[in-house]
């Protein structure tokens, strides 16, 4: 995937220009820096140490702006007011830790405007590209540094427990408080105004009564707050500002039937790129001016697609045995009836994030082979509140296993899985889920399909990135430790109980992998070698977590269909 340039108002008409070449490796991400300069990122064969690159718009210039071996580069703020520059994290001096470096654009002339003490994890600015808050973690508690200009030293304003959040949005207008997401004394996260320097919420303005806030907007050029998000089984908005309800109305009548989302827009808020999705469409961008409400197509993202021939996904919900409401979705084969049926389950990675209803690929890829998809949102996943967050802590393998296990018992029940082809599939977290879910639970699965999945809960603890490290003492606490936990880790890890291993295992990994180690995979590969099992066993020497080279996506989707055919026999 690389980037063109295309001019308005020649849109189709061969005017694209070839900004990037990228053949090895996709973009991470993209930008436009001012209107003759593109900044872009990516890393080198999934090493995840993402370098920052500016070319010029007719593609000439293109260069690494911070050409730096081992070193990793985050944006911290693409000062958008400020045409030249932008604030870089980079873990240069320590590669424990990223300081904020001021960086010309035009030369690559950087200076650091926040030194590191050592484990601030997040930076944040004003409305005048200032770095003000440093959030500071010890691994079990986030203390706020805060200073009022860039030439005062930080300040420590505020401890909390790493179970709360206070998450600092953007600066109220005035650049004298923030306005943040706060479960500070509460469940869920709630959308306040906060005095950062006297630690001191101010006013809450808005809160959902069942889930969590996922995000707050404003209007750079109005200086007015536009929309709260947040998701229940879809994302849904709390429209604060006529203007944007406008928007929104006018965009909802052109483009029925489809989640609509604000992809950019030019500065004085006039012209918008609309990006469009539903359950069974990856959706189109769209140009769209907002004073004469003319809505211009840009491209489809899948053309190749037909929305007709894919699946819709509904949400779901169930009990867990000890009595938690677990959401979830269900994507069912069009044309078969809901009885009976082969079964893929499919947790997410995270595990502390969530599914959401989109379009998924490999749901859509899997409902296309006759196979129902479960995903479920068990204890721990992001969105539903602290307390059905921490009810995962140290739970790996346990009762957000049992979330899962549960799901497959619904299903059996309702008639919808045939118990005898009920196969796991899963990423990251989601291979591990998969790694205990035969393990653990060997009479529900047919097969297993674990994609860079953990395996070793003491080697996986041992091996994380070195900018993961001022994580680990919270890491203890929502895992386990290896020295106080030992007993609970090694219950809870595949790899020392393979013998209960009953169901045939693909398994899937990236050599370069800086979250889970390649280690992981070989160990549950070869101690399945040793009790005479044959595993296929997919390597790739240029990914790291997770497949993003289109040839090694080809080459493992194919093998897994084969895998599953096999096995579950779902045609």
């Amino acid at each position: 995937m690389n980037v063109f340039v295309e001019p308005i108002g020649e849109i189709g008409k061969g005017k694209a220009i070839r900004i990037t070449s990228e053949t090895s490796r996709d973009l991470m991400a993209y930008w436009w820096k001012n209107n003759d300069t593109i900044i872009y990122m990516r890393d080198f064969d999934g090493d995840e140490n993402f370098h920052l690159f500016a070319a010029k718009r007719d593609g000439s210039e293109q260069r690494d702006l911070t050409p730096f071996p081992g070193v990793r580069a985050d944006i911290v703020d693409d000062l958008e007011e400020i045409e030249g520059e932008v604030l870089v994290g980079m873990n240069q001096r320590n590669p424990e830790c990223f300081d904020v470096y001021r960086l010309k654009i035009d030369t690559g002339e950087m200076r650091m405007v926040a030194e590191n003490p050592g484990t601030v994890t997040r930076w944040v600015t004003d409305h005048a590209g200032t770095v003000r808050i440093g959030i500071m973690t010890d691994g079990v508690n986030s203390t706020y540094l805060y200073r009022d200009r860039d030439d005062e030293p930080f300040r420590d304003v505020l401890t909390i427990h790493f179970k709360e959040a206070l998450e600092p949005m953007f600066f109220t207008f005035d650049n004298k408080a923030v306005y943040a997401l706060s479960n500070l004394g509460r469940d869920r996260l709630t959308a306040v105004r906060y005095d950062m320097a006297n630690a001191q919420e101010l006013e809450v303005f808005y809160e959902h009564p069942e889930v969590d806030l996922d995000g707050l907007s404003f209007s750079r050029k109005r200086k007015v707050l536009t929309q709260i998000t947040y998701t229940t089984w879809k994302q849904q908005r709390e429209i604060l500002d006529e203007e944007t309800r406008k928007l929104f109305d006018q965009l909802s009548q052109k483009l029925p039937n489809y989640e609509i989302n604000i992809s950019d827009h030019t500065k004085d808020e006039g012209t918008f790129i609309v990006r469009t999705y539903s359950d069974r469409s990856l959706g189109a961008f769209y140009l769209y001016d907002f004073a004469k409400n003319d809505l211009q197509k840009l491209a489809d993202v899948s053309p190749w697609l037909n929305e007709a021939d894919l699946a819709p996904m509904k949400p779901i919900t169930y009990q867990s045995r000890d009595g938690l409401t677990i959401h979830g979705y269900l994507t069912l084969p069009i044309g078969k009836p809901a009885k009976n049926l082969p079964v893929v389950v499919n947790p997410h990675g995270g595990p502390w994030v969530r599914d959401r209803w989109t379009y998924n690929p490999e749901v859509q890829f899997l409902a296309n082979r006759g196979y129902a998809v479960l995903q479920v949102n068990y204890r721990g996943s992001t969105g539903y509140g602290r307390k059905f967050w921490e009810a995962s802590f140290k739970q790996w393998g346990r009762t957000m296993q049992d979330d899962v296990s549960d799901g497959v018992l619904w299903l059996v029940n309702e008639g919808i899985a045939d118990p005898k082809r009920v196969a796991i599939y899963g990423g990251s977290y989601g291979g591990y889920c998969t790694l205990a879910g035969v393990t653990f639970t060997p009479e529900l699965y047919a097969c297993g399909i674990d994609y860079v999945g953990v395996s070793n809960l003491f080697t996986f603890m041992n091996t994380i990135p070195p900018y993961w490290k001022p994580f680990l003492e919270s890491m203890y606490e929502l895992v386990g430790n290896p020295e106080s936990d030992e007993e609970l880790l090694r219950a809870a890890s595949p790899v020392f109980h393979v013998d209960r291993i009953r169901a045939p295992l693909m398994v899937v990994q990236g050599a370069k992998d800086p979250r889970v180690n390649i280690e992981e995979s070989n160990q549950i590969v070869e101690a399945l070698k040793k009790r005479g099992i044959d595993v296929p066993y997919l390597v790739k020497e240029n990914e790291g977590h997770g497949f993003h080279n289109e040839e090694n996506r080809f080459e493992m989707y194919e093998a897994m269909e084969g895998f599953l055919e096999k096995h579950l026999d779902g045609h």
